[in-house]
């Protein structure tokens, strides 16, 4: 049977007329979409904004209503902590707050304290010095890509808790509260507000803060936590499929994804997850990963950095730098690759945030029927022979074209 490599561009879809997409130079791209069938994507449905995580449990053939606990246990997986039946992960970024007194009173002026990639320092002085023993709770946390991390508390504990981060700007740090009227949630709430308050006293004076200060850069002086979950019961995909699956990511919510469905997490040496991730590395890993594996999802991240950024010019020059870095994939043999590039979601720049504007989606196969679409963007897309799907439909579709897929009926 043909194995798949599925191209993820992570928030490559846009807004309005002209789009970073459509103006870029994409020679590779537009070959590619030429040779294949096209066809639209609402990675979830038509209407649902979808996160990143949510999108790529839908790429990989689960349906997201049915599986998903929240971003929390994911990011955790995707960190490399190991995860436990009752543990509740958070989701965390490295803020940047001011004002006096408690935490809760404080303004958040950066949710990303101005995008810090070095953490190591902070995370070690919160673990060493952080202590939840009076709770009889005790707690894992890790950095991950840049000014990102995850956390997990461990002990009785309800996952039905609210989000400490306020998610805008000049807002202040949000106590977390219970969501049910339920003992163990006011228990879990009071925890998690004891360990934001502790271990903002931390990270305010720590040396590390105190010289970024200096050098005029934002502190990253509080933890913003989110995406509260309990570890999800998910099938394996090998079992599911029949398919031996690896990713390769420098996101650690992807690899999270891929790691809690029992696929395999290739590290590549300059794969960041970041804008300065070495494509061509990314490229090459996933061609040699078609050798041993049947499903690779190459995962590209920093244009949907760009959108959150809204930095039009930012990319769409960066979706020509990923194209220049495909080009290998056309050699591929067709015959026996059937290749997927899409989106998991648009995240417009006048927007800067995910929506639900569909995204391109091109198969290049040997047995699709090909269609007259001969650019790889949202705008011209539509017209091609896959029509407008979902991400559960592509899955379905891949499952069809490499004959895995199971008759429904006699």
């Amino acid at each position: 049977m043909a194995k798949i490599l599925m191209i993820v561009i992570d928030g490559a879809g846009d807004r309005g007329k002209i789009t970073p997409l459509s103006s870029a130079r994409k020679e590779n791209l537009n070959k590619l979409a030429k040779i294949g069938i096209n066809g639209i994507m609402d990675t979830i449905k038509p209407g649902i904004r979808p996160g990143s995580d949510t999108a790529h449990l839908a790429l990989l053939g689960y349906d997201p209503f049915k599986y998903y606990t929240g971003r929390g246990p994911i990011e955790a997986a995707g960190v490399g902590i190991e995860l436990k039946e009752g543990d509740v992960a958070f989701r965390v970024n490295f803020g940047t707050v001011e004002g006096e007194g408690s935490v809760f009173n404080k303004v958040v002026v950066d949710r990303r304290a101005g995008r810090i990639s070095d953490t190591d320092e902070l995370v070690k002085a919160v673990n060493e010095n952080v202590d939840l023993s009076k709770f009889g709770v005790e707690f894992v946390f890790k950095r991950g890509s840049g000014h990102r991390g995850a956390i997990v508390f461990r002990g009785d504990l309800s996952d039905k808790i609210s989000d400490v981060d306020p998610k805008k700007i000049g807002e202040k740090v949000k106590r977390c509260l219970p969501l049910e009227d339920d003992e163990k949630a006011r228990f879990t709430a009071e925890v998690v507000n004891y360990f934001i308050e502790k271990s903002h006293e931390i990270l305010e004076k720590h040396p590390f803060n105190v010289e970024r200060a200096k050098n005029g850069n934002p502190k990253a002086n509080v933890l913003l936590l989110r995406g509260a979950g309990k570890v999800p019961h998910l099938p394996k995909f090998e079992d599911m499929f029949g398919m031996k699956l690896a990713c390769i990511s420098g996101t650690a919510l992807i690899k999270g994804v891929v790691r809690i469905v029992g696929g395999d997490v290739l590290e590549i040496r300059g794969v960041t997850g970041s804008k300065d991730t070495n494509l061509d590395a990314k490229v090459e890993g996933a061609i040699n990963a078609l050798k041993e594996y049947d499903f690779v999802l190459l995962h590209i991240k920093a244009p949907d950095e760009y959108g959150h950024d809204g930095d039009f010019e930012g990319k769409k020059n960066f979706i020509e730098k990923v194209d220049k870095a495909l080009k290998p994939i056309l050699s591929l043999d067709f015959s026996e690759i059937c290749l997927v590039v899409t989106a998991d979601h648009s995240t417009p720049v006048k927007v800067r945030d995910h929506t639900s504007d569909p995204v391109p989606v091109t198969i290049v196969y040997e047995d699709v029927r090909p269609d007259d679409v001969e650019e790889f963007s949202e705008l011209k897309a539509y017209k091609g022979g896959l029509h407008r799907i979902t991400g559960n439909d592509l899955f379905n579709i891949l499952l069809d074209l490499t004959n895995r897929a199971k008759k429904f009926g006699a």
